[in-house]
Parts: structure tokens; sequence; C-alpha cells
């Protein structure tokens, strides 16, 4: 109920909002007082009268010169009244009231939200509530209002507690305890699980257990408790409880429900007791071990027999307890006692624990193992017995052989026998192979023997025997040999033709002529022209044959023929047809395969007819089949015959369409759906383990260094650089390719040795320009005249320059190793130059050496043999002047050891060289005749010179 009072006095108004005045139990709230018109004092009273001074309960505020706030913080019972707003101004005031209600609301005081009972007991669920005025309580059990007129075990008792008489396990669940107070609209609800706990039930998996005494086997006893809270199950062993492991023979698993006795013995029969407990009570099941003996089997005898011989008796007894069962069996079939075999010809007999097996009349076919079986409640025994029958020859085998001349065909004939038979051919009384016959072999196999014959005519077509003999008997059967002829012709029923193509319905020929057809002879032509012919292979299932080719609008005439292994058969009258006009191509087959990703398609398609005009291009266009738009359209080269389609959504089925096109029009589309896999929830190892990344990037970087170290060797064998090459240079003291130019220009030699201490030779020369031969004195380079620098511009001038690289031999000294060089190189040259022809070319007076200039010059000369035995005298040239006289024979070698062969060596390999000669001028003296040996690391062999070659680096022979 709310009071609100208004009074005017002049010109004044108070309001006091809200008009809501009611407040329930440690609620708070405030309320507004507005005023309408000019006001100096804005105050508030309580209901006691007295003027209102700010509390912690409560709290006056003034906004602004027309408002003020009343707050009541955390409500009590004793907040309530009216509470008054007076405004004054002057002589003029105006006051406003509000009535305060304070009110308890719903409290829950005792309602646990877990309550616990035994099923069949009756149960009180508390729900207690405090509310100004009393609430109204409601129960409900999983959502739905309990009405206790329609359950008589339901009640709801005078403090509002919710009974249930006899609760069953099926009352278990959530249930509401609801509170309202209907005249202020509260409501409020407690959830409460009602838990009911039920009393163990102990179900035995098997009431008796038969176990088997004295071989060390163990017994299984086995029961199963039911209940709520879930109870533990207790062995008990003749009045003892096994609760834990203590005792050695016994255990227990994790939950108690099995007990595991060990070492079975006969003491360990009788009952166990098997108890479970839980919060509603204990109960409790026996369970009976019975303890057996394993059945053995003792006697058994094995058996000989002759065919259809009488009475054969084998013969099996076994022990255990209780008393074994005893069966036979004879690969698939099994004999119990007083069975017998649906011929009768087995008859079974059992007496305490023996058993007999009878045959009345063996057969070859009752040899082999025979299985006697010993069997009781608690386990079994089984032993085999062999019955051996003595019987002569069977022979088997197909009776007929095809073939023709000049083909090999075998004729087998396979033999059943014990002991094993020998085989023999015989061909009109006469034993093969006979001397005279050369086209016939003899395959055997302990079971089998092969004829083998290759006919040359027809006189080896016809009958041939096979005899097969033991010690039993012998037996023989005839075989047929028959030529083969070619197959009848097919029939063709009909011609489906198309614009460049036509499918030949045909049915297979009536007679195959004795050997299988293979292929199928198409002939085909344009009335009047030749024939055109194809051959195609059989396919099992099809009689479809499509031609390809054909003109569009055409006539044609079509025939077949079958093939086999004697040839080709008669053909089949020949049938007409037209293709049709030009047109659109028809739709392509479609073949659609899921990749293994699972997400990706391959859709392949066979080209058909393309309706008289090439195919210009396959369209495609897919999408899932619950979606309307289709993908973008894909276009294909005409020469593809797939499309792959990636990035498919997972577990979605699509549907393609396949288009093909031409200078006509389109196609018909041909239609493939399928569905993409399940999307995997993990990437699955490759061959059950994986690489981590760590692994893959040391792979990788691995992998890298090689073939870092890869092209470092390369560059340092072919272009002289690079890591290793830097490592020589520095720590090996190998000459670097700038110093080896630099002791090329100076004129240095160097040389290098294998491993058979002689030295190689190579010449290597320079392009030369012609001689402009204009006079004057030629001149030599100096010592710091590079090779690759350009021809000295002097018109009578050419600068030959001779370098050799030092000699490793162990037994030569670096003076010596220099005079002997510049020995070979002049005794190279003069010996060129001497077989040089005279040569008209020359345009100056003085002599010159006849021949043809080469255009270019090789870079590395012939090898030059300078092997023990064999040394190279160079002589200086002829036209040299005489200053340079004194310093040739200065390098000339004090003796000489050399042979006209050398001679001619040296010519010989000059004039491979093409060299154009020139003028020139004594060479100064060399700064360092003696230059010091290269370090050890600097002796490199030539694998790939012969032995005994000195390698000269570079040679410019003069051209006078």
């Amino acid at each position: 109920m709310f009071l609100f009072v208004v009074l005017c006095l002049a010109s004044i108004q108070v309001q006091i909002t809200p008009t809501q005045g009611e407040i329930s139990v440690g609620e708070s709230k405030f309320f507004l007082c507005e005023v309408v018109g000019d006001a100096t004092d804005i105050d508030w009273y309580a209901p006691s009268g007295e003027k209102i001074v700010s509390s912690q309960d409560v709290f006056v505020s003034r906004t602004d010169e027309s408002t003020s706030t009343l707050t009541i913080y955390h409500a009590t019972v004793d907040s309530s009244g009216n509470y008054k707003c007076v405004a004054k101004s002057a002589d003029k005031e105006a006051q406003a009231t509000v009535q305060v209600k304070i009110f308890q609301k719903i409290s829950f005081k005792n309602a646990p939200s877990l309550q616990e009972f035994n099923e069949g007991d009756n149960a009180d669920i508390v729900c207690d509530v405090v509310s100004s005025p009393p609430a109204t309580i409601f129960w409900k059990h999983k959502g739905a209002k309990i009405h206790v007129a329609k359950d008589v075990r339901f009640k709801i008792m005078e403090n509002a507690h919710l009974q249930i008489r006899g609760i069953k396990k099926t009352d278990e669940g959530m249930y509401t305890c609801e509170a309202r107070v209907m005249a202020r609209g509260e409501i409020d609800f407690r959830a409460i699980k009602v838990v009911i706990n039920v009393l163990p039930t102990i179900r035995i998996r098997q009431a008796e257990v038969n176990a088997t005494a004295d071989i060390g086997t163990s017994a299984m006893l086995a029961c199963d408790a039911d209940g709520f809270p879930e109870p533990t199950p207790i062995a008990d062993a003749k009045g003892v409880k096994l609760e834990d492991s203590s005792f050695i023979k016994y255990s227990l698993n994790e939950d108690g429900s099995e007990l595991l006795i060990k070492d079975v013995t006969k003491v360990d029969e009788g009952d166990y007791t098997c108890m479970a407990k839980n919060k509603a009570g204990e109960k409790e099941e026996e369970v009976s071990l019975n303890v057996f003996v394993t059945p053995r089997i003792t006697y058994l005898n094995n058996q000989t027999a002759s065919e259809l011989q009488e009475h054969v008796t084998l013969t099996c007894e076994a022990s255990g307890e209780p008393t074994p069962a005893i069966t036979w069996s004879f690969g698939p079939r099994v004999f119990t006692e007083r069975e017998q075999s649906l011929d009768g010809n087995v008859v079974v007999r059992s007496d305490a624990r023996v058993s007999s097996l009878t045959l009345k009349y063996v057969q070859f076919s009752d040899a082999g193992q025979y299985l006697c079986t010993a069997r009781n409640p608690i386990g079994q025994d089984s032993k085999n017995m062999y019955l051996e029958v003595r019987y002569s020859p069977k022979i088997q085998g197909p009776v007929t052989v095809y073939t023709w001349e000049g083909n090999s065909a075998n004729i087998s004939c396979e033999v059943l026998a014990h002991p094993g038979a020998s085989v023999v051919w015989f061909r009109d009384g006469q034993q093969l192979p006979s001397a005279n016959t050369t086209n016939i072999k003899i395959y055997s196999t302990p079971t089998a023997s092969y004829l083998e014959i290759t006919p040359e005519s027809q006189n080896d077509f016809g009958s041939y025997n096979c005899t097969a003999t033991n010690v039993i008997g012998s037996e023989s059967k005839e075989f047929l040999m028959i030529q083969a002829e070619v197959p009848s012709a097919p029939t063709v029923e009909g011609v489906a033709p198309f614009s460049s193509t036509a499918m030949v319905n045909f049915e297979e020929p009536d007679s195959n002529g004795g050997v299988s057809v293979l292929r199928y002879k198409v002939d085909w032509r344009q009335p009047g022209q030749d024939w055109s012919s194809r051959e195609f292979e059989v396919e099992t299932g099809t009689n479809q044959i499509i031609l390809t080719g054909l003109k569009p609008e055409t006539a044609y005439e079509v025939k077949m023929a079958a093939v086999n292994g004697k040839g080709d058969g008669e053909s089949s009258p020949s049938t007409p047809f037209t293709t049709k006009p030009i047109r659109e191509p028809s739709a392509p087959k479609l073949e659609a395969k899921v990749q293994k990703k699972g997400n990706a398609l391959k859709v392949n398609w066979v080209k058909q007819d393309d309706g008289g005009t090439p195919i210009k291009h396959y369209l495609v266009r897919y999408k899932p089949k619950h979606v309307s738009d289709w993908r973008p359209e894909i276009r294909v080269p005409h020469g593809s015959d797939h499309v792959l389609l990636q990035a498919l959504d997972w577990n979605t089925e699509y549907e393609v369409y396949v288009v093909a096109e031409n200078q006509q029009g389109k196609s018909k589309p041909a239609v493939v759906s399928f569905r993409t896999a399940m999307q995997p929830t993990a990437i699955p190892e490759v061959g059950g383990s994986g690489l981590g990344t760590g692994a893959i990037v040391g792979i990788l970087m691995v992998v890298f260094l090689l073939l870092l170290v890869g092209v470092d060797v390369t560059c340092y064998f072919l272009n002289k650089c690079g890591l290793l090459m830097c490592i020589a240079v520095n720590f090996c003291g190998k000459t670097g390719p700038g110093a080896k130019g630099k002791d090329i220009e100076e004129g240095k030699a160097a040389f290098t040795k294998d491993e058979s201490k002689e030295p190689i030779v190579e010449v290597r020369t320079e392009e030369a320009n012609p001689p402009t031969q204009d006079g004057g004195a030629p001149t030599e380079p100096s010592e710091t005249t590079p090779l690759t620098e350009a021809e000295p511009t002097s018109p009578d001038t050419t600068s030959p320059v001779v370098n050799s690289l030092p000699t490793a031999a162990s037994n030569s000294t670096p003076g010596a190793s220099e005079r002997n060089t510049a020995a070979a190189v002049e005794s190279a040259k003069s010996a060129a130059e001497a077989s040089l022809p005279a040569s008209a070319g020359s345009k100056d007076s003085g002599p010159a050496p006849a021949g043809a200039t080469s255009s270019s010059t090789p870079d590395v000369g012939p090898l030059v043999d300078l092997s023990e035995g064999a040394s190279l005298t160079v002589a200086p040239p002829k036209a040299a002047t005489a200053a340079s006289e004194p310093d040739a024979k200065a390098a000339e070698p004090k003796e000489s050891t050399g042979s006209p062969s050398t001679a001619s060596t040296a010519q010989a390999e000059y004039d491979h060289l093409h060299v154009q000669p020139q003028p020139t001028t004594p060479p100064p003296p060399s700064p360092n005749p003696h230059p010091p040996p290269p370090p050890p690391c600097n002796l490199t062999p030539y694998a790939d010179r012969p032995a005994g070659m000195l390698r000269l680096s570079s040679i410019r022979l003069p051209s006078s």
C-alpha cells in the first residue's frame, strides 16, 4: 500500500518518486523529492516526526535547488513508517509524504541440496521456508508438479516437507521446492537432488566352476555386485575373508569381483562366498569349485591296410575325471559313439574309456590322419593316428587336348597311388619318346607326368596312352590330341553409328575351333573403296567394339572375324551403316576417384564421339549438392582426360558436370556424384613413425652443407677458387691462380710429379697475330709481361714466351731442373721448325718457314714423351740472331740421349699445334735462375696423363 499526499501552499509544489514504498529486509532504496517553485529549504522527516540527519542507515542529499534525495540502506523492520519531504521559501511551505513498508522476502532456512534415502524407506524431503506473509509451497519432480491426489505415496506435510512412502529407485532425481507469496507476486525455489541407495545384489557368473588339478593351472571364481552406491565384493574361502593379498594362493582383482586360485589341487574343491556391501546394506552368494582331472589319451594304434580290405579297426583309450567322451574326426568329418557315415562304411563304438573306429571296406580315399579327442567338462586331449592304405594307381586329367601344327601342347596324366607309381607313355604300342621322335618331351613330378608334343604333321594328332604301375597294380588311360580349327564367324547384331564413331554389337562365334578366341578382326570401308582393318583384344563380358576416325554423314559397311592361335576365322557378312551428320559431341564417360588427402577428387573421362569435328575443350562445373550456386567453371584443353578438384569441404556430397564442346556446340553434361571423406582428427604418421620438426630441419641443414661442400670442391678443381683453395694457399703453400699467372709471366719453372717419378709435359700455346715483317729486330717481352696482354703494336715485333713449371723430382736440383727445361723447350722448337715446309706467304725478304697460318690456336698442346729412355733436345731456330745462340747453348744439357724418334715425335707434335711462326729475339736473362722447389702439398699427380709426360705451361714459338 502507498500513501502519497501533496500539500500546495501558494505557488510551491512537492512530489516524491518513486511512488512504490515497499522494501524487503536488507534491501536498499532511495526516494527523490522534487520541488516546483522557489524553495530555500528542502528537509526530510522520519516517521517519528524528527528531522532526518544523514547517518549510516539513512542518508539525505540535496542535488540542486529543487531536488533532494532520501536513501535507506539495508532496511530493517524499524525502517517502516511515513516519511515526509518539506519545502520552504520565506513564508511559503509545501510537503509530500510516502509510506514505507518493510517485508520479509522468501528465505530457505533448511533445504539441503542433496538428500539420500534407502530404497523402500519412507522418505521425508526437507524444505523449510521463512517469509512474511508465510509462503505457499509447491513440489515438482523432474520439472513436473507433484499431485498428491494421484499417487498416495506422496504427501505434503504440515511443515511443507514432502513425504514419499516406500521410495523407489525410479523416484530418484531432481526435486524442486517452490515458495510463492501471492500478495506481492514473489516466487523462489530450491533444487534438491534425491539419491536412492539400493541394497547390493550379487550375480554369480558361474555357480559351479570346474578346474583341473595337478597341472599348475588356476581357477577363476567371479561374482558381479550391483547396487547404489557401487558395492565392493569380498571373497570368503571356507570362513576366511580374502580382503587382501596376504594369501599367496589367492589373489583378487582391483574391484574384488574375481578370485584367482593358483595351482589348483583337489583340496581346493568346495564352496566360496562372495559378499557385497554398501550404504544400503550387505548381501552374499556362494560359488562351488569342482576340481577334476584332465583327460589324457593313453593308447592308440596306427594301421596299414590294402584297398578293399575288410574291417580295419582303429583304437583309442583315454583317462580323466569325470570319464571323458571320445570322438573321432577325419578331415571335416566327425564321428561319435554309435554314429555311422552316410554310406554305412564307418562305425564308432565306445566302452568305458575305450573307443574304436571300424572301416568295413577300406578305400584309397580313407588313407590319412584320424584324430582321436577325449573330452570332459574341464578339458580335452587329442592325438593323431595314421591309416596307411596301399592302392593301385588312379589316373586323372582332361582326356582331350587341342593344338595345331607347330604349337606345343601338354597332355597331363595325373596319378594317385600308394606307394608311388611309375608312368610310361605309349602310342600305337610304342613307348615314348622313341629314337625317331624329336618333337616329344616328357616332364614328371611325384604326382603327374606331362607329355609335351609339338605337332609337325597330321600324323602327330591322335591317341596317346598313359600307363601307371606300382606294386599293387596298374592302370592305363587314353588321351586324345585333336587338330584345332580356326573359329567360325561372329554375328554382327547391329551397328549404332555416330558422327565420327560407330558401336558394333556382335555375338561370339558358335565354335572357337577347340582353343580360345584371342582377338577380333574388324574390317570397314566406304562402298567401292579398300578395306580398313583393326584387331581388338577379347574382353570378358564385353560384346561391343567401337570404330573411330569415321567421316560424318558417310555410308560404310563392316564385317568381323574371330582370331585364335590357329589363325583368322571366316568373316561375317558385311553390315552397312551410315554415320550421322556433324553435330555436337557425345557426353564423355566419367569416373571419379577421391584422393588420399580425402578432400580432393580426380575426375577422369573417356572421350566419346566428337560429333564429326574436333573437341575444342571440356567444361567442368561442380558444387555441393545442398548448394544451388555452382563453383566457377573450369575450361580444360581438348587433349586432357582428367581434372583435379582440391580444397573441397569435408564429408560433403558433390556433383560434377563435364561437357565436351566442338564447333557445333556443347554435349549433354556427363554427371558424377561423390562424397568426400570425414575430416581426420589427427595427421597420421607414415609407416608408424614420424619425424619431428627438429629432425627435418637437421636433415635439410646436412643436405645444404653437403651441397656447399660439393660446389666448393668443384670450384677448387675447375676455377681454382673457393674455401678449399683458400685453405690450400694459406696452410699448404699452394700457389693461387693469381700467383700462378705471375710465375708464368716471369718465366719461372714449375713441375709436378706423379707416382711413377716421371715428368709430364703439356704444351699450351697462345693465339698469335700474323707477323708484319716490316723490318727491325723483334723484341722479347720482359719478365713482367703477362700472357694475357695484347701483342706489341710494333709491326715488326712479336712476343714469344717460354714458361715452365719447376720440377718436383727428388733427384734433381733447382738449377739442373731449369737447364733441363730450357733444353727441352729449345729442342721441341727446333724439331718442330725443321718439319715446317717452305712458305711463300711471307712478305719480307728474310727467310721464313712456309705454311698456312691457323685461324685459331689450341689452348692446350699435345703431350710429349720425356720418360726415362727417351729425351727431347730443343735447338734454337735457324733464323735466330747471334745474340740468342749463347743463351740457347747455355740452356742445352751437357749430354743428349735423344734418338731420331724423339725429334720426329716433337715435329709431329709441333705440326699438331698449327702455330704461325714469328720472328724472335734473345730473351733477357732470368733474374732468378734457381727458383725454390714448391712445398710438398703442391705435388699433385696428373692422373689423366700417361706416365713420363712433362707439362709445359705455355710456349710461344717464333716464326723464323
